[in-house]
């Protein structure tokens, strides 16, 4: 057993390498309509990649800069080393896709505006048209696309509406209206319309609202990678030159923005400064000038300091005094300008205040305020939105004034504090005069004013400069790029796609068909269907000549049933003593060739000099005589069967040729009563009589479907050839066939494939009448 087990895998994998190649060679015959469908596929391909629109993508790459490090490096040199990154860039992302920034380059672009160039299969949209045109409505009133075609030639310029009236401008005076159009064209300098003659243009305006939301659809923003601050935006579109110059523009505008947004708190700082420096240049003017008073009405033109170790604590404290009453006069200065804030305008900043929790409540304030002025533009003073903006600027406003109060609160308490130490230490110079302490006096608010006028100048300063040069919002990594290799359509993709569907369809039709398909084809479908029943003989499709009408025919037809003779041989019994064989042709139903097969398998036994009679055995519907130039009234075996005191060789006739072989005996008249007939002694004894004289019988009997002529002759039978026939005979009839040899019904039994090569049977169905009669 262990030894019989690699032959059989031997004998599965032939088996199955055997049907492979089968099946292979069954779709090869079709090869001309895998050619066909691959060339057309390849050609709507062709066809696809020549008219579809080509679209590129453009990418370009911006990096955002931390404004809050260069602010930090001044005061820790480690800001330098840190990896923080505080930008948010989903919030730049949204700012670049917002619809106020994508506003300002649809306009600076007039993107509203499109150009097309119209061609006899597709339109081409064109970034330089040979023309310019102006609205001259407002953007907003423009509701749905307007379309309008623009034909050139040497008489100048038509333009067509959507309604066919035609227009046609002055180009001499571009700057006048036409009626009827709501924008102005002109010619861009050195266009001529003649140049353009024959070539026709369409121009399309749209609702700027609309470009703008489909604007921030095309447009695509992300982040190179989750670590990095640099930012990747792209585009798709059908011309590259338009594709560059929104991306370029777009990084521009939002640059500007950001520029913008650091400049206005620039631009306040300085304005308050300027302020200020009037009233301290008031304020000093008045100092100086009292101190000239004092000195001139005291007679004082100089007074050497009293310095000493006794001294020194008292200028430390006088300095400290001196920074306390700064802080003050500072924060007075902050409050008051939070006061007569009305309009939530921009707060100063960084003005010399050594409170970081003022400063930062500032910070904020100032941050609100822009993004209150940003949203003003767009929405009215009622929005909810800015309505709680202002909200937060006014809790802001009171945070700021309460920090100042207690803030100042502090700054008196120690000021208050140390004035008492400088009393303690001043009694120590009551040797002092009263003069010179009121010159001191004197001088010290001299000092206060001229500390704050220079820290306000400094701050000044760095305002202007930072106001002058301020730094870029973000780093131009790369420039809007765009790859030569459109995006689509991919010309590899689509013809790969032509190819693959153009093996498919047909593929799957024959696969369809195939698998739909429930005629016989092959005596491969017998064998897989029906093993145990043997195939003695194949007759291929003859057009034209059905039967070969002398014995010693030596045509394919006739080789083909000789080749059928010599292997129904090999069924017979050998040397049997009581006569010639009975060999029984039967089909399942009608138009299988059963006759045709009984008659030219008589003709190929009588040529191999057998003794044959050809028997119409079918009494229902006798065709026998249509090949052989009968009559369907001629004598024959009804005859017999009616009258068997009749010569049974009264029945027969010659067949074809001379060489006197070959007899025939017609199924005669149709009787009423065929089935009592055929089981009567009269046809046994018949059967007896002929095999006396013949070596072989043929009978050519009914269609055993529908009838049971057939099965009640069958035990007269040595052998039982059952006809099928390509392309005609249903495969779900097999079973019938297969129950008949099972049960035994039909005696030694083969199948004959007839009519191979035919792949255009008629169909056939259960529900199809079997219609057995006489046809006239």
């Amino acid at each position: 057993m262990m030894k019989e087990l690699p032959r059989n895998i031997e004998l599965v994998e032939e088996e199955e390498s055997f049907t492979l190649m089968e099946n292979i060679k069954k779709y090869l015959r079709y090869w001309p309509w895998f050619l066909l469908t691959t060339i057309a596929c390849i050609g709507i391909g062709y066809i696809y990649i020549r008219y579809a629109q080509v679209t590129y993508n453009t990418v370009a790459k911006i990096k955002i800069i931390d404004d809050t490090k260069e602010a930090d490096i001044a005061s820790d040199a480690l800001a330098l080393l840190s990896r923080n990154n505080k930008i948010n860039l989903e919030n730049e992302i949204e700012v670049l896709k917002s619809y106020r920034i994508l506003k300002q380059v649809v306009e600076e672009h007039h993107l509203d505006i499109a150009y097309y160039e119209v061609g006899k299969v597709k339109s081409t949209q064109l970034w330089v048209a040979p023309f310019i045109v102006e609205k001259q409505i407002e953007a907003d009133s423009v509701q749905t696309p307007l379309v309008y075609d623009i034909t050139m030639d040497a008489q100048g310029m038509r333009i067509t509406d959507a309604n066919d009236k035609v227009f046609t401008p002055n180009l001499k005076e571009p700057d006048s209206p036409t009626a009827g159009i709501p924008f102005t064209i002109k010619l861009r300098d050195g266009m001529e319309p003649k140049f353009y003659e024959g070539t026709n243009f369409r121009v399309v305006l749209n609702p700027i609202k609309k470009v703008i939301f489909q604007l921030i659809n095309d447009i695509q923003v992300q982040a190179t990678s989750k670590s990095s601050e640099i930012l990747s935006l792209s585009i798709n579109g059908g011309n590259i030159d338009k594709n560059e110059a929104i991306l370029n523009t777009l990084i521009e505008k939002f640059n500007r923005d950001g520029v913008l947004d650091r400049q206005l708190v620039s631009k306040r700082t300085l304005d308050f400064i300027d302020e200020r420096f009037i009233y301290l240049t008031q304020e000093l003017d008045s100092i100086e000038g009292g101190k000239e008073s004092f000195k001139r009405s005291n007679n004082l033109s100089y007074i050497e300091a009293d310095a000493g170790a006794s001294l020194l604590k008292k200028s430390e404290t006088e300095a400290e005094v001196n920074k306390l009453e700064n802080q003050i006069s500072i924060s007075i200065l902050l409050k008051q300008s939070v006061i007569n804030q009305m309009d939530y305008g921009l707060l100063p900043a960084n003005i010399g205040l050594e409170n970081t929790s003022l400063n930062t409540l500032v910070s904020d304030y100032n941050k609100l305020s822009l993004d209150r002025e940003k949203l003003l533009q767009n929405v009215g003073k009622d929005h909810p939105t800015l309505v709680a903006l202002n909200e937060q600027l006014e809790r802001a406003k009171v945070n700021i004034i309460k920090s100042v109060n207690i803030y100042e609160t502090q700054l008196k308490n120690s000021l208050r504090q140390l004035k008492e130490e400088e009393s303690r230490a001043g009694s120590q110079f009551a040797r002092l005069p009263e003069k010179e302490k009121m010159l001191r006096s004197i001088e010290r608010q001299q000092d206060i004013k001229e500390n704050l006028f220079l820290l306000l100048l400094q701050k000044r300063e760095e305002a202007a400069i930072s106001y002058a040069v301020t730094a870029p919002s973000v780093k131009i990594v790369d420039y809007g790029l765009t790859n030569s290799i459109p995006v689509s359509p991919k010309k590899i993709i689509v013809y790969a796609l032509s190819l693959i569907a153009g093996m498919f369809l047909p593929f799957a039709v024959l696969y369809i068909r195939f698998t739909l398909d429930t005629k016989i084809r092959s005596r491969k479908d017998l064998e897989i269907l029906n093993p145990e029943i043997p195939i003695v003989g194949e007759i291929p499709l003859f057009k034209g000549t059905k039967s070969f009408l002398e014995v010693n025919d030596r045509s394919i037809l006739a080789e083909s049933f000789s080749i059928l003779g010599t292997n129904l041989s090999y069924l017979l019994p050998e040397n049997k003593a009581k006569g010639g064989q009975v060999i029984a042709v039967t089909s399942s139903v009608k138009g299988e060739g059963k006759t045709l097969l009984s008659s030219n398998l008589s003709l190929a036994y009588a040529s191999l000099n057998k003794k044959v009679l050809l028997v119409g055995a079918d009494l229902r519907n006798p065709q026998l005589h249509t090949y052989f130039n009968g009559n369907s009234g001629q004598k024959g075996l009804s005859n017999f069967l009616n009258d068997p005191g009749m010569n049974w060789k009264d029945c027969l006739v010659k067949g074809p040729g001379n060489n006197g072989l070959h007899h025939i005996c017609f199924g005669g008249p149709i009787p009423p009563n065929a089935p009592e007939l055929l089981s009567s002694k009269a046809f046994a004894q018949f059967l007896e009589n002929v095999k006396q004289e013949y070596d072989y019988i043929i009978l050519d009997t009914a269609p055993t479907m529908l009838v049971s002529d057939t099965l009640l002759i069958s035990k007269f039978a040595d052998a039982t050839l059952f006809v099928t026939r390509a392309g005609l005979t249903d495969k779900r009839l097999l079973d019938f066939s297969k129950n008949l040899q099972k049960t035994k019904k039909l005696k030694n039994m083969a199948y004959v494939v007839n009519g191979v090569g035919n792949g255009k049977g008629k169909g056939y169905n259960y529900g199809y009448g079997y219609g057995y009669g006489s046809e006239k």
